[in-house]
């Protein structure tokens, strides 16, 4: 298991990259600070596990920027994720001066957030299943080439195309209609299991926009819509 620390003040923001986190498979929150010297702390503990850290910049008390150097002069293999509003050109070149391995600027969807994570676990695991390496190799940690993450001509293993076209014909149907899981299941007779598996790859290919709603017991619930602008790839499956 890949071990995230999130390091963000936002309470609400914090929580949602944590759920964030722990909806891509391999990866898990292993901690939350709300200060950098929390943060420190965590990370110049051997005993604790972080493999990655996800950080903002705009604190109320700290700049995100100020951590960097920690993590570089505590000699973990430690990465980080920039995930903030700053989009300052000074910001961002320090940022990738300090070796960030991704840069996400606020608002943004969850396929771009799992994008970063399995695009850093790609390049994490190809440098730790080689002992010498071959030119393709070295080009794809520095210049990046990681597999795609979702191939949209072809469905994952145990997605079948007839239930496809069922749930993308109801959807083709409403396209300015936010919906869950259960409002789908419901509507096409179909399992919510089943659906949730065809709802969260059509958002990995950006077919579908998600969103994170909170109810009064304050269980998050997940909500779809479509982007308007893959309505024609949208028909292909429809077919």
């Amino acid at each position: 298991m890949i071990n995230v620390l999130i390091v963000d003040d936002d309470a609400m923001v914090a929580d949602l990259n944590r759920l964030y986190v722990n909806r891509v498979e391999g990866f898990s929150c292993c901690g939350v600070a709300s200060t950098l010297n929390q943060a420190e702390a965590i990370i110049n503990n051997p005993s604790q596990p972080v493999d990655l850290v996800l950080l903002d910049v705009y604190m109320q008390q700290d700049n995100g920027l100020d951590l960097l150097p920690v993590i570089r002069a505590s000699g973990r293999p430690i990465d980080v994720i920039m995930i903030s509003s700053a989009a300052d050109a000074a910001t961002i070149q320090t940022s990738i001066h300090y070796g960030v391995v991704d840069y996400l600027i606020k608002p943004f969807q969850f396929p771009r957030f799992e994008e970063a994570l399995n695009g850093w676990k790609a390049k994490h695991n190809l440098m730790g299943s080689h002992q010498y390496y071959e030119q393709a190799d070295v080009d794809r940690l520095i210049h990046g080439g990681a597999p795609e993450l979702a191939d949209s001509k072809k469905l994952p293993k145990g997605l079948t195309p007839q239930t496809l076209r069922t749930i993308c014909q109801w959807i083709d149907a409403h396209p300015e209609m936010e919906f869950s899981t259960d409002d789908l299941a419901s509507a096409v007779n179909i399992s919510r299991v089943s659906c949730r598996k065809y709802l969260i790859w059509l958002a990995q290919i950006n077919i579908l926009f998600t969103s994170i709603h909170y109810g009064a017991t304050g269980r998050p619930v997940y909500r779809y819509r479509l982007q308007p602008e893959q309505t024609g790839l949208l028909k292909q499956y429809c077919q």
